[in-house]
């Protein structure tokens, strides 16, 4: 799973970005952006470790990418974040990073500070860039059904759907919004549309508004976040046994940063199932609706190929009742077939044979 941050220059976008990841972050050659692995936070797997007390614990992750400041103001720093549409557009997700804090020392975007307006041109430049992805690939296909060949239907068939896709771009609606069946979400995936991705709205507030709930929400964003990242990096460099008082200090029990990396995860639809034993305790990522034959394939495509039954107990269960042991004299671990669909938390043990 890939996250991208956007948002205007001075939003406190990287600011964000590096307060998630806790971590440098890898340049790409030639372009001004940033790429860093960050860990999902679960705390059941923090619990299953103690239990088990295996080897090592390893935790689900999501790539993150942070990009150019989008920006109106020069043609150079449009360009610099047009450049970034080929990565941006790889991504399953967007946070949108907009200024809602007063500064005396950070100018602000366009010589306002108004989270509203930088969120309605953030998503007009989005919807921009896929029209015009959207006209060229009308274009060819018109040009296509000039020419006799075989596959006219097929052709017929997307150029309908591409043109529900302009007349949504036109009147400002993303292109998420006319997804209507399954096969429409795959031939549209190929072209990876902008807005066609989850996005994740946050409002970079000042530190004194930082537990509060978020001051809007934004219609079109799955979600819509208040937080200070110049507060969250500043959590992220403390050491953990210090973190915790910080936080009480602010009146929060977790950093945001935790909180948008779920939903960040949710948003793309994931769930997460956990697996035990000597060696390791793991969270396998895979998406909502999977059935134990999708997620037996994460971890090895043998396990897949010769799937006999999934063991499987909920966390929530397997907690209440103390360990594995208490959880079968309960009655709570079950033995799934291959259409099992695993449910999120789900510790599973698989049984196959090759």
């Amino acid at each position: 799973m890939k996250i991208a941050f956007v948002g205007p220059p001075l939003s406190g976008k990287s600011t964000l970005f590096r307060a998630v990841t806790g971590q440098a972050a890898s340049s790409h050659p030639g372009l001004g952006e940033h790429m860093a692995v960050v860990k999902v936070p679960d705390q059941r797997l923090h619990w299953l470790f103690n239990l088990y007390k295996p080897k090592k614990l390893v935790e689900a992750t999501i790539d993150c990418l942070d990009v150019p400041g989008f920006s109106h103001e020069t043609a150079q720093q449009q360009a610099e974040f047009r450049k970034s549409l080929p990565h941006i557009r790889q991504a399953d997700a967007l946070v949108a990073v907009v200024r809602a804090f007063e500064s005396s020392t950070v100018p602000p975007y366009r010589d306002r500070v108004d989270a509203r307006a930088d969120l309605d041109e953030l998503v007009a430049e989005l919807i921009f860039c896929d029209l015009e992805a959207v006209m060229n690939r009308i274009e060819k296909i018109e040009k296509a059904l000039t020419k006799p060949t075989k596959s006219h239907e097929q052709e017929k068939r997307e150029l309908a759907l591409m043109k529900r896709c302009q007349e949504a771009l036109e009147n400002e609606k993303p292109i998420s919004s006319i997804i209507e069946t399954d096969e429409e979400r795959k031939t549209l995936s190929g072209y990876q549309f902008l807005t066609e991705l989850p996005l994740i709205a946050v409002i970079n507030v000042n530190e004194n508004q930082a537990a509060k709930p978020a001051p809007f929400e934004w219609p079109q964003a799955k979600a819509t976040i208040a937080l200070c990242a110049e507060t969250e990096a500043e959590i992220a460099e403390l050491p953990p046994e210090d973190r915790k008082a910080f936080l009480e200090d602010l009146g929060v029990s977790e950093p945001a940063k935790d909180r948008l990396i779920r939903v960040c995860y949710d948003a793309v639809g994931l769930v997460s199932f956990l697996t035990v034993g000597d060696d390791e305790v793991r969270a396998w990522s895979i998406k909502k609706g999977s059935d134990a034959v999708e997620a037996a394939s994460k971890i090895h495509t043998d396990i897949a190929r010769g799937f006999i039954r999934a063991e499987t107990v909920a966390y929530n269960d397997l907690h209440a009742a103390g360990d594995m042991k208490g959880a079968k004299a309960a009655g709570k671990v079950r033995l799934e077939g291959k259409t099992y669909i695993v449910q999120d938390g789900d510790v599973i043990n698989f049984r196959f044979n090759v």
